[in-house]
């Protein structure tokens, strides 16, 4: 099993669409729809894929990972505010003497805080949701043609099987049961 290169993430579809290659590249079997594909190369591209898929999942984490911390900013922003709102009506009071200006002042500096705060979290959750989503829909792409893929395998080595064709079987990589022979020993010779 070959391990995936750590240069960079993998792309899921790359390796979905690397395993469609492989299949309609394949060895057509005459009279049939059947293709003979590499075993190792279709295995090596689902155990990418295995590997692939939990580094999509850690990705959607950090997204909303990094959606709860612009949230918390936004929070932490509307109390600065908020703050300030409030020194500022306290110094309005004291020094003018306009009391009631202060408090218009400051409900609409708290409004304007809270609507922005509001505007920040909204805007947060819909990116996080809409990343989400379409993560979402990625994976259940992805798992669907990894389903057909590996049906559609089990089905061809299960036809080969039932015709009996030794040398299918051999395509196919099945292991002769003495397995201790040299692999070139359990080949029959073909005339």
């Amino acid at each position: 099993m070959r391990q995936p290169e750590e240069a960079g993430p993998i792309d899921i579809i790359f390796l979905v669409e690397r395993l469609e290659s492989l299949l309609a590249n394949g060895k057509k079997l005459p009279l049939t729809s059947n293709v003979v594909v590499d075993q190792a190369a279709a295995l090596d591209l689902i155990d990418q894929l295995r590997v692939a898929v939990p580094e999509e999942v850690r990705a959607a984490k950090r997204i909303n990972a990094e959606g709860e911390r612009i949230i918390e900013q936004a929070q932490a922003e509307a109390e600065r505010i908020l703050a300030r709102a409030q020194e500022q009506a306290a110094f309005l009071i004291e020094e003018r003497g306009l009391t009631e200006a202060a408090r218009d002042e400051s409900r609409r500096i708290v409004e304007l805080a809270e609507r922005d705060a509001e505007e920040v979290r909204r805007g947060a959750d819909e990116y996080a949701a809409s990343v989400l989503i379409g993560l979402e829909g990625d994976l259940i792409q992805t798992l669907q043609s990894i389903k057909k893929g590996i049906a559609m395998l089990d089905e061809r080595r299960a036809a080969l099987r039932r015709g009996g064709s030794d040398e299918a079987e051999d395509e196919l990589g099945e292991v002769d049961e003495d397995e201790d022979e040299p692999e070139d020993a359990r080949r029959p010779v073909r005339p």
